[in-house]
């Protein structure tokens, strides 16, 4: 049966609504029905046919009643509730891809939208658990390799002046020398990964990071073979963080967008408001023509993501690097931040610079994601609260 009662567009019906209508139409024909009989008992005289004629009248009425009731209950309760019920029993089960389906009425789609977004915040603390787990580890391992490599490293350097002194080959001299530098940059990146140094929390204007770091990235000649946009809204929150830990952060990302798109490839960084957890990621940016309207009062594009400890709604500060390279395979995507896990080719990367950036975000309170970029390549977009 079509609803009796329209919400109005884009809004939903309400469960109580629904039902007092529809109960309200089915007690009318059942009272219509009803004074029918009573109206109609006269004709049948007082014979047994016409008592059994008037009883199935109303056997009649409450059969429409109990089936009619029993439709109603079904489709406004019973079935959201068995589909609900299913989807907790498999998140239980350990599949927390599966979510709870959209009903039709207001409270029940309130429901399944709380169950999907407490599924969202389970995986989101399960990340955070493997990620710990796997930084502790890398810190153990990182504290026995700096001891371990330290010292054998520093008897290279003095060994190479003593064959330099001795007069070999400048070429062989040079390349020990590089390899050693390019040893312990490892060692001091997987140290920095491991054991982030104290910083000072001050409040922070991403925008002003975000130019910076493509300003130094400029001034460096690195951007020189891409074309770079920067785009800033007026309305970003400022984020509490260490200016040069953030920077280290946009300065990572810019570095592999630059690789990734290659010569005459293209780079777009959005600075922007985002609303956390409100519902389906909003796929405009700041520079679609809705993202640029003039309007005090103007919506921030929907995260649909969640920060711990932080509630739905809060107005965040977000920042977009895309790229115009090959992106990020989709089955790479849940190993893309691993400590040493590069798809760059072998001696070009350590994989221990996205780790860092995952590694100093989630240190701010924040996370970092990753999907398919507009342009073609890798969208990485960075999420920090507001501060406080």
């Amino acid at each position: 049966m079509a609803n009796l009662w329209r919400s109005p567009p884009g809004q939903k019906p309400s469960l109580r609504t629904e039902l007092l209508i529809n109960i309200a139409v089915l007690a009318a024909g059942a009272l219509v029905l009803a004074v029918a009989s009573a109206l109609l008992a006269p004709l049948f005289g007082s014979d047994w046919g016409g008592a059994l004629a008037l009883a199935a009248l109303v056997v009649a009425d409450l059969l429409i009643f109990i089936l009619f009731g029993r439709y109603l209950i079904a489709r406004l309760i019973s079935r959201p509730m068995d589909a609900l019920v299913d989807a907790t029993e498999a998140v239980a089960a350990g599949e927390l891809t599966r979510r709870a389906p959209p009903a039709d009425t207001r409270e029940l789609d309130v429901l399944a939208s709380s169950v999907n977004r407490m599924t969202d915040r389970l995986l989101d603390a399960q990340g955070a658990l493997v990620r710990a787990e796997k930084l502790a580890s890398v810190g153990r391992l990182a504290a026995g390799i700096a001891h371990e490599v330290g010292n054998p490293l520093t008897a290279i350097g003095n060994y190479v002046e003593v064959i330099r002194r001795k007069g070999a080959d400048p070429e062989v001299i040079a390349a020990v020398e590089r390899e050693a530098a390019r040893i312990d940059a490892i060692m001091r990146s997987l140290l920095a990964y491991a054991r982030p140094g104290v910083s000072r929390r001050e409040p922070q204007d991403l925008a002003v990071i975000a130019r910076g770091a493509a300003d130094l990235l400029r001034s460096q000649g690195v951007l020189r073979t891409v074309a770079l946009e920067v785009h800033v809204d007026d309305q970003v929150p400022l984020v509490t963080g260490d200016r040069t830990a953030l920077e280290q952060v946009l300065v990572n990302l810019l570095l592999n967008a630059v690789d990734a798109a290659g010569e005459g490839g293209r780079i777009v960084v959005s600075v922007a408001p985002t609303v956390l957890g409100a519902g389906i990621e909003a796929s405009r940016r700041l520079t679609d023509q809705a993202g640029r309207a003039d309007s005090e009062d103007r919506d921030a594009r929907r995260s649909g993501r969640h920060l711990a400890g932080i509630a739905d709604g809060t107005r965040a500060a977000q920042v977009l690097v895309a790229d115009s390279g090959p992106g990020v395979p989709v089955e790479l995507t849940g190993r893309i931040f691993d400590p040493f896990f590069t798809t760059k080719d072998p001696g070009r990367g350590t994989g221990l610079g996205l780790a860092i950036v995952q590694r100093v975000i989630e240190d701010h309170g924040g996370r970092v994601d990753v999907a398919r970029a507009r342009e073609g390549g890798a969208a990485f977009t960075v999420t920090l609260p507001p501060a406080s």
